[in-house]
C-alpha cells in the first residue's frame, strides 16, 4: 500500500510499550526519533554504517540495538515468522534511495513507515509534541509546514506550564480513588464534573495546593456517596 496523499490523517496515541521498531539511520535526526520510542517504552533497532556520539551512548540500553551496517530488506523480514518482526519503522538516512527502499519494504509488508522530510512516502508523520507529564498536546499539519506546526506548539508550551502535570496527576488520583469507593455511577459522574470547575491550577501555582488538596480528601471522607 502506497499512500501519496494525507489531507485527512487520523490522529491516533499509540501504545509502544514493549514494541519493537527499527529506525534507519545513524544521524542528528535519527537520533531524536529514538529518544522519542524510547520515551514511549518502544524496543529500538537502530540501523546505520556511523552512529552520533549520543546514539552510542544508548547502546548499553536493554531496549536498544545497534547493527552497524548498511540497509537490506533481509532485516525487516522474518522468515521464521508469519510477521513482520518491526511494527513501526523510520527511514532517517541521508540519501533518498535508501529511505525510499525502506518505505518500499515496509509498505509492502503492511508496517506503518515514516520516511523524515518526505510525508508522501510515509504511512504516519510524528506531529510536534507539548508534554506536561499525563498530558500531551499534538500539533501537526499535514505535512504542509512542519515549521508552522513547531511554531504552534511553541505557543503552546507556554501557555500550559509545568503546574498542568501536577494538575492531571491529582484528577487521575482522584479519579480512581472516586471508581473504588462510589457505587452510584450518577454521583460518580456528577463528581467528574465538579472536579473540572474546582480553581486548582491556582492553587498549584501560588503554592497552596498541597494543604488544599489534604484538606479536600478530608472532607470527601466525610461524604455519605463515598461510603458506597
Amino acid at each position: 500500500m502506497e499512500l501519496t496523499t494525507m489531507n485527512h490523517p487520523y490522529p491516533i496515541m499509540m501504545n509502544l510499550s514493549g514494541r519493537r521498531c527499527l529506525v534507519v539511520g545513524g544521524g542528528a535526526v535519527a537520533e531524536r526519533k529514538v529518544k522519542s520510542l524510547l520515551q514511549a517504552g518502544a524496543h529500538v533497532t537502530i540501523l546505520s554504517t556511523e552512529f552520533t556520539e549520543g546514539i552510542i551512548e544508548m547502546e548499553n540500553h536493554a531496549e536498544v540495538v545497534l547493527y552497524r551496517q548498511t540497509f537490506h530488506p533481509s532485516i525487516m523480514i522474518d522468515e521464521s515468522s508469519d510477521f513482520a518482526p518491526y511494527i513501526l519503522v523510520v527511514a532517517a538516512t541521508n540519501d533518498a534511495k535508501v529511505n525510499a527502499h525502506v518505505h518500499e519494504i515496509a509498505s509492502r509488508q503492511g508496517q506503518l513507515v515514516n520516511v523524515v522530510d518526505q510525508p508522501q512516502l510515509s504511512s504516519f508523520i510524528v506531529p510536534s509534541v507539548v508534554r506536561r507529564g499525563k498530558l500531551v498536546i499534538a500539533v501537526s499539519t499535514g505535512g504542509a509546514s512542519p515549521s508552522a506546526a513547531r511554531k504552534i506548539a511553541q505557543e503552546l508550551d507556554n501557555a500550559y506550564g509545568e503546574e498542568y502535570e501536577t494538575y492531571l496527576d491529582f484528577l487521575s488520583d482522584l479519579r480512581l480513588l472516586i471508581q473504588s469507593r462510589v457505587a452510584d455511577k450518577q454521583a460518580r459522574q456528577r463528581v467528574f464534573k465538579e472536579m473540572l470547575e474546582w480553581d486548582v491550577l491556582a492553587k498549584i501555582r501560588e503554592g497552596t495546593f498541597e494543604s488544599w488538596k489534604e484538606k479536600l480528601y478530608i472532607t470527601l471522607e466525610k461524604e455519605p456517596w463515598m461510603q458506597g
